[in-house]
């Protein structure tokens, strides 16, 4: 800088002004360019030493102490938005040594070390030894002295910041050395252990342990029921003045530890199958009706928090946003508290009468009767020209209305009035509604005659009431009110004036009068109807819950029936104008034969010959009928012949069976895909011989919700019953299990953790490179990754016999081509080297697979190593897998040790060691489905009129709802078992059940109680189940 002196000595002379001055410009321009530069050099300095990967996030995580991971082995990782790269001055930067996404490579000279990340932040990392890692920690040290003589200009904070990271990576380096001196633990169902697995290739990922979060092994021993942690909060990114798991374990009735595994699981991507049978010991053994639940209120729960927040945002955008509204919308749990406190903020809105109170500058004294009541005087508020301010009783009305909004939205004093209505009599009640502009079909108000004048505790009502209150509201039928007992507000009104609200001061008379008005006026327009929405919106929400899980209950009872594996069928879809369409299929399920005839147009003897022909010709001795149009006529007709004894010498037997969907799936794509040629009315008939033959392979094909099995199905959120249809398939599907080289697509879709293009992408590889050695060579087809892997593995099945005539060819045509080096893996698995090109990809390597014995059971591929090391300790063979001296043998070796104690030793959990006890010891082709229930073969017919009081017949459930039983009892009408009783005494204990009630495909022993021929209604009573 120029002194003073040098400053007024340059203002002498007109000419050295002007010649100085430009002078001292260009030097501050000069000084100016030159000190705005410092930042952004520093700036790109600091970039250049602190990159943010995802590598230093691990690194940061691996550093922390063992306090932090035992606090944090319950909060999952959050994701950190990355920021935007500020821009960068254009100063030379060291040359950074490029580097492959997600995996870290540090040469030794001899050997590489791969940490590979998985997308879900599963980490798999390389065994290193001794050696190896002292060569590291040297070679990090080199490392991190080049970069401080690199670095020594750099700011403190960068310093400290490359400082700290090198420090993560030692530390990182002796948790290899640490892994490396421990004892090797074999990859169980454990869901919170990471472990060491060796890779051979940095493409090849194993299943040796699933893909999974960061895990910490001090809280968590491997594969042991976890507690939940004190600390469980950030378990969600939104949130809310509420704890998730808190809410979620009071209203599921589950406890904290084990709502705190499912939520980890499913925002790890897990399948329900998938968690049942293999995570079971994290979830405390519940069923997957249970779990299904747990995720559906889990669901609700996150919506109504990223609701909450949306609205939030949109009320800060306009401006609206206060202190106590932001607090009232965290507080929210459900959508109907969330809508009663949002309303008055929505766009187009007026506004409520206390929003225009406040308008009017009234809220001040509003607050002013609450807090100080002796200094409030409502006269110095009147203005006689505004509207609304005009007169006293304005003023007033207008506090009235503001110390009803707010007590209307005070947490404290809604708490208080729902509990008080957990304790009193309120009923819902309906009635007929007046004659509405629309006229109404009689018969309609007819079905609603039991609702007419209908009233009941909201506590003992029934969920298939208040979905036929529901209906008939909707068809403006039936009017529907909640009573709440005056007594409720009189409690209400008494705790509030000496609790909640009672002035801090002595309030006048007229004040007190505005304050029991203000009461009044918030119970009757705010309160009570937030109360009898929220009743309401409960009742069917528990009602749609249970209608749902009831559908999903008999759609898995129907998928579960067994099959009728090995016989030669004809399936009949019954008609009158248009005849009976025929089809004969064979044991595998081929079209042999299509046909139609015409039983019910006065050509029934002739139509006779033509059947018994097509039944010899193709030794077919079991007719399979739909029960649609004309299915009574046709099973008289069937039944008449076959007491004639007509078909002899084939003892023929004929079966009910639905074809409900059957129509549809004939004219959907999936129907014209498979049979091009045939036309749709034959297409239905070939569909309802296979339900019998093999119904979960054919029921798939149709949408669930056309399978007919369920109850309101169309009042229910489809929503809701889609995703829990479609989740009850996968499970079925999964359970019974696929074998991958002869399934259709549209099975394989349904199996955990695949979709229909990874199912098309299967069978696609199937068809080039043809059929699947063992399960291994999944990891080759195109989109199925290590997560997918993991959810459908242990639900694929290899068929050994198949593949072992496949291998004796292949290795016939190979003995003499020897390519490359072969290297052997654990599984079985020869690996042939190639050359790679630039762009890598899932078939880099010649992957030639020898079969595994283990992939034709229920065993995970995780699994393997602890069950090797089982048959070890019993001394087993794989060859011997389903054999009776498998059976004999596991069974003394746990007579001996016991299962606790086995697992222990196995390093593994009870559960995990019982799949793989089951897996071992099934028989090759072993189908869970036998023990239940075949269908019904029949070979006479009983009708309505022979019926009578106190008869016991045997009968095959058709449907099951929430008020009771539907059985065919073969006379062409179902009976109906009220489900009073259906008693738990009546049920069977012994036999293996597929869900706690009765459900489609049981059959059951009944008692016929009363016979209504006009109305044509058949009461049953249960006996037993069969």
């Amino acid at each position: 800088m120029l002194s003073s002196t040098q400053t007024h000595g340059a203002s002498d002379t007109p000419g050295g002004k002007v010649s100085r001055t430009s002078a001292f410009a260009g030097f501050l321009r000069a000084r100016w360019s030159q000190m705005s530069s410092l930042p952004r050099r520093a700036k790109a300095k600091v970039q250049t030493v602190i990159p943010k990967d995802e590598f230093s996030s691990f690194s940061e995580l691996s550093s922390a102490s063992e306090d932090d991971k035992e606090d944090s082995a319950w909060e999952p990782q959050k994701k950190v938005p990355r920021s935007r790269k500020p821009p960068v001055s254009k100063v030379s930067k060291p040359k950074r040594v490029p580097r492959v996404k997600n995996t870290l490579q540090i040469s030794d000279g001899s050997e590489d070390v791969a940490v590979k990340e998985e997308l879900n932040n599963s980490i798999a990392i390389a065994d290193v030894d001794l050696e190896d890692k002292n060569k590291l920690e040297t070679g990090q040290t080199l490392k991190t002295a080049k970069t401080k003589r690199k670095n020594s200009a750099q700011s403190p904070s960068a310093r400290r910041t490359k400082k700290l990271k090198t420090d993560e990576e030692a530390n990182k380096a002796s948790s290899l050395e640490s892994r490396n001196n421990s004892t090797e633990i074999p990859s169980t169902s454990a869901m919170w252990e990471g472990g060491c697995k060796e890779e051979e290739n940095k493409d090849y990922f194993t299943c040796g342990q699933p893909p999974l979060k960061k895990v910490k092994t001090e809280t968590c021993p491997q594969g042991q029921p976890v507690r939940l942690p004190e600390n469980i909060s950030n378990i969600e990114e939104v949130e809310m003045n509420w704890d998730i798991v808190q809410v979620l374990s009071e209203r599921t009735d589950i406890e904290l530890w084990v709502c705190a595994n499912i939520i980890r699981l499913f925002n790890d991507d897990n399948t329900i199958p998938f968690i049942i049978r293999y995570r079971r010991e994290l979830i405390n053994n519940l069923d997957a009706d249970s779990l299904r639940e747990v995720q559906q209120t889990l669901e609700e729960l996150r919506a109504v928090a990223k609701k909450a927040h949306s609205t939030i945002q949109k009320i800060k955008k306009e401006g609206k946003m206060s202190e106590c509204l932001l607090k009232a919308l965290l507080n929210c749990k459900t959508f109907e508290e969330l809508e009663h406190v949002s309303a008055p903020y929505k766009t187009g809105s007026k506004g409520t009468k206390a929003q225009r109170a406040k308008q009017l500058g009234l809220e001040g004294a509003a607050r002013t009767l609450l807090e100080n009541p002796g200094e409030l005087s409502l006269l110095s508020y009147i203005k006689p020209n505004v509207k609304g301010l005009s007169a006293l009783q304005d003023i007033e009305t207008g506090v009235q209305h503001i110390l009803a909004d707010m007590i209307a939205k005070d947490k404290d004093t809604l708490d208080f009035i729902r509990k008080l209505c957990q304790d009193r009599y309120i009923h819902i009640q309906s009635s007929l509604a007046k004659v509405s502009s629309k006229k109404v079909n009689e018969k309609d108000i007819d079905k609603f005659q039991l609702y007419q004048n209908f009233s009941c505790n909201i506590r003992n009502i029934q969920h298939h009431q208040i979905l036929a209150i529901n209906r008939g509201e909707n068809l403006k039928i039936l009017t529907v009110k909640v009573n709440i007992p005056d007594g409720v507000k009189k409690e209400f009104c008494k705790w509030c004036i000496q609790n909640r609200w009672r002035p801090r001061g002595f309030a006048r008379p007229e004040l007190m009068k505005i304050l029991y008005n203000s009461l009044d006026d918030s119970f009757k327009r705010l309160i009570y109807p937030l109360l009898c929405r929220e009743f309401r919106a409960k009742l069917t929400s528990d009602a749609e819950k249970e209608s749902v899980m009831m559908f999903g209950r008999n759609l898995r009872q129907l998928l579960l029936t067994s099959p009728v594996p090995g016989r030669t069928l004809m399936g009949v879809d019954p008609g009158y104008k248009h005849g009976c369409k025929l089809a004969v299929i064979s044991p595998t399920s081929q079209i042999l034969h299509t046909d139609v005839v015409y039983l019910h147009c006065g050509q029934g003897f002739r139509e006779a010959e033509k059947i018994k022909r097509l039944l010899l010709n193709f030794n077919c001795s079991t007719v399979v009928i739909g029960n649609g149009t004309a299915c009574r006529e046709t099973e008289a007709y069937f039944a008449d012949l076959i007491m004639n004894n007509y078909f002899a010498p084939l003892d023929v037997v004929y079966c009910i069976v639905s074809e409900a969907g059957a129509s549809i799936y004939s004219v959907s794509p999936e129907a014209n895909k498979e049979m091009p040629e045939l036309d749709p009315n034959l297409r239905s008939a070939v569909s309802i011989a296979r339900r019998v033959q093999d119904p979960l392979a054919e029921l798939v094909k149709i949408e669930p919700k056309h399978i007919g099995v369920g109850m309101y199905q169309h009042d229910v959120s489809q929503t809701l019953l889609k995703a829990t249809l479609d989740s009850v398939v996968e499970e079925c599907v999964s359970f019974v299990g696929v074998d991958i080289n002869i399934c259709s697509e549209v099975l394989l879709r349904h199996i955990a953790g695949l979709n229909a293009n990874r199912a098309k992408n299967i069978i696609e590889w199937r068809e080039k490179n043809g059929p699947f050695i063992n399960r291994e060579q999944l990891k080759k087809v195109k989109g199925l990754g290590p997560k997918s892997f993991q959810q459908c593995a242990g639900f694929i099945r290899v068929n050994q016999d198949y593949i072992r005539t496949f291998c004796s060819s292949q290795q016939t045509e190979s003995a003499g081509q020897t390519q490359g080096v072969a290297v052997t893996a654990s599984a079985g698995v020869e690996v042939t080297n190639e050359k790679q090109g630039k762009k890598r990809s899932k078939t880099t390597v010649n992957v030639v697979l020898k079969p595994n014995p283990l992939d034709q059971t229920c065993i995970h591929p995780e699994s393997y190593d602890t069950a090797m090391r089982f048959l070890s300790f019993i001394g087993g063979t794989l060859y011997e897998i389903g054999k009776p001296e498998m059976q004999q043998k596991i069974n003394s070796f746990l007579e001996k040790e016991g299962m606790e104690k086995t697992a222990e030793r196995l390093q593994t959990t009870v559960h995990t060691l019982q799949v793989i006890v089951d897996g071992l010891s099934q028989p090759e082709s072993f189908d869970f489905r036998t023990d239940f229930d075949k269908p019904d073969f029949k070979r006479s017919i009983v009708c309505l009129e022979d019926l009578q009081v106190g008869t016991v017949l045997t009968g095959k459930v058709e449907n099951a709802t929430l008020f009771g039983i539907f059985v065919d009892i073969g006379v062409g009408r179902s009976g109906l078992i009220p489900i009073r009783n259906v008693t738990e005494a009546k049920l069977s204990k012994t036999k293996k059940r597929r869900s706690l009630g009765l459900g489609p495909g049981e059959r059951v022993e009944v008692r016929v109680l009363n016979i209504d021929i006009p109305r044509s209604r058949i009461t049953l009573d249960l006996i037993r189940v069969l």
